[in-house]
């Protein structure tokens, strides 16, 4: 594989972090997007030359993402838009699309398709394949984006491209997360997260304590396909007295109490199982506020999530019923999915700084396993990310294998409206557990799945 640096786009602005950015640690989290050869004649360079082109125009819009991040007086991180500019890699691999190993991501991708982030925001990479085929990737520092702000990016980007108009117009005015004066919130909300000054590193290669059953198995990633029947099934088993649980909260509940099975097996039974829930706050902010701050809140770049959790020792977890574990589920999220909550939290983010802040079960203050689940369907890429050479046949996240913390992500699958794929970031062993356990629910992601 050839690699060539190509440059930097730059843009000059400055921007200061918002309240609820505070929350997320200094880690990275990327987007890959696979595209096969293009039916018409467009050669590499003009495709490069028009993605280059086309993004100095996007972060012009985005400016934020062209900057770095950096400490003010008070301690907190801050956006500077210094010149540095974003880097945009060209590479060329000699191998086929449907080549590619979906179901270990790392063998494909890590240190050979997706950039490291060497500096500022962003990076991007854009890999030409033997088959005329490409992957976009890019690479993310989530103190600036969630996954609402890095879809917002990169449909624009794609829109751009095409000559068309960004598919959005991103506001940056953070007032919309302003605390209220004098700030409120219930006590629940520090039993969420921890105002602590030394917390250990998740992107070092000294794993968090919390997570850390073997020093030696660090996680890695794997992509599983789920077929829909196998998830109205898990539905139906999560589901009692009438109430019927999502899938999300049907697919967590299941994760969690595998999870416990594992903790159990590994001979760490005694060992807390946390599981977290990634909830976007933009809805809820605008509840009952009219059209105009509806129509903000969905513009706003940045990160608007709380992270609800639920905490069990294994012991206890492990034989409890599916729909029981489900109802623990559904309690924690509803808790966090309403327009309080996340007003006591931007209070209580505003009281606690300049202070360090982290999630509590992700903080390594006890020994545990612990989990966070985030759920893509509702971004529905697969309509958005067309650069003009035809539809993405492939997109996920991707999760460097710096970071030690647990992460989950489901998706929409490609091909089939009732299906998934999940994004597993776990260690090796947790892994290999559910293959061998529950193999009807994770089947390995191979190309013949994504119709390669």
């Amino acid at each position: 594989m050839g690699v060539k640096a190509e440059g930097s786009v730059k843009v000059i602005r400055t921007e200061t972090v918002a309240n609820l950015d505070l929350l997320v640690p200094p880690f990275d989290v990327g987007s890959v997007f696979c595209y096969k050869k293009s039916h018409e004649s467009t050669d590499v360079t003009t495709m490069v030359d028009a993605l280059k082109a086309s993004l100095s125009k996007a972060l012009t819009l985005f400016y934020p993402l062209a900057g770095e991040i950096v400490r003010n007086s008070a301690g907190e991180p801050e956006i500077h838009c210094n010149n540095k500019g974003v880097d945009f890699i060209v590479a060329a691999a000699e191998v086929k699309l449907h080549e590619l190993n979906f179901h270990y991501p790392h063998v494909s991708f890590e240190g050979k398709m997706v950039p490291k982030r060497s500096h500022g925001v962003l990076a991007i990479q854009v890999t030409t394949l033997k088959c005329g085929g490409m992957v976009i990737a890019c690479m993310f520092d989530h103190r600036v984006t969630d996954g609402y702000s890095t879809n917002m990016f990169v449909s624009s980007w794609a829109n751009m491209t095409r000559s068309q108009p960004p598919s959005f117009l991103p506001s940056f005015r953070r007032s919309v997360l302003n605390a209220r004066h004098p700030t409120l919130y219930a006590p629940s909300i520090a039993n969420m997260f921890l105002s602590v000054s030394n917390l250990p590193s998740l992107q070092t290669d000294k794993r968090c304590e919390s997570n850390d059953l073997d020093h030696q198995d660090f996680n890695i990633s794997r992509m599983y396909y789920m077929e829909g029947d196998q998830l109205k099934r898990l539905q139906l088993s999560a589901s009692e007295n009438g109430w019927q649980r999502s899938k999300l909260v049907s697919f967590t509940s299941f994760l969690w109490k595998i999870t416990a099975k594992f903790m159990e097996d590994s001979g760490h039974v005694d060992h807390i199982c946390n599981i977290a829930v990634a909830v976007d706050g933009r809805r809820r902010l605008s509840e009952g506020e009219g059209v105009e701050k509806e129509n903000l809140m969905a513009a706003h770049f940045g990160n608007v999530l709380s992270i609800p959790f639920g905490r069990i020792q294994a012991k206890d977890l492990k034989d409890m019923p599916l729909s029981s574990v489900a109802t623990k589920v559904h309690k924690f999220l509803k808790s966090a999915a309403n327009k309080e909550h996340f007003l006591d939290l931007i209070d209580w983010v505003e009281d606690q700084r300049p202070r360090q802040l982290m999630s509590r079960p992700f903080a390594g203050t006890e020994k545990a396993v612990s989990i966070m689940v985030s759920s893509g369907q509702c971004f529905s890429i697969m309509d958005k990310m067309d650069f003009g050479w035809g539809k993405l046949v492939f997109g996920s996240c991707y999760v460097p294998m710096t970071r030690r913390d647990c992460y989950v992500m489901t998706m929409a699958s490609p091909v089939k409206v009732d299906d998934w794929v999940v994004y597993m970031h776990l260690p090796r062993k947790h892994l290999n557990y559910m293959e061998t356990h529950a193999s009807h629910l994770f089947k390995p992601l191979t190309t013949a799945y994504l119709k390669l």
